[in-house]
């Protein structure tokens, strides 16, 4: 789902969705909890693309979905995506997301699906050599991010914390 519009409004990546933007615009996840948002930035095409990943593989889902949806398929997905517009360079990538938000509910005893996500994505990067340049993830909180295409800027905001540039 690539969107190579002219606008310069900002783009909300739903869960389990991804956008692709060059030169212009914003893209944004919010309200990440246990979800991971995967940012990927080719600097020398100014592409940038973001993927709001729900779980770390498909096996782990009740209802099949795209791509964005998984760990295990996003990242392949979003570098085809980036190429498809222009992405020369191989991107840097950046993860955001990935909290326990209900530790205090599962007494530790729950599935820590937010980490489960983290570690998937992870792996997935190192499987096709993207390096990761900058995490905001885990934590007991939720987040938001917004990647700014024209700079490849990563700001993560929080209610509970401060804001960070990644």
């Amino acid at each position: 789902m690539s969107d190579i519009s002219p606008s310069p409004l900002e783009l909300h990546v739903n869960v389990g969705q991804a956008a692709v933007r060059r030169d212009h615009g914003v893209l944004s996840c919010i309200g990440l909890g246990s979800c991971v948002a995967l940012i990927l930035y080719d600097r020398a095409a100014r592409v940038g693309a973001v993927a709001h990943i729900l779980l770390p593989n498909e096996a782990l889902s009740r209802a099949r979905g795209g791509p964005a949806k998984y760990a295990s398929t996003a990242v392949s997905y979003l570098l085809d995506e980036m190429r498809a517009i222009g992405a020369v360079e191989a991107p840097d990538a950046r993860l955001v997301g990935g909290a326990s938000m209900f530790t205090g509910i599962l007494n530790g005893a729950g599935v820590n699906m937010g980490e489960r996500n983290v570690q998937a994505t992870r792996r997935a990067l190192a499987a096709v050599g993207v390096p990761i340049i900058g995490e905001e993830v885990g934590g007991n909180h939720g987040r938001s991010v917004f990647l700014d295409v024209a700079t490849g800027v990563v700001r993560v905001t929080s209610i509970r914390h401060a804001e960070r540039i990644l």
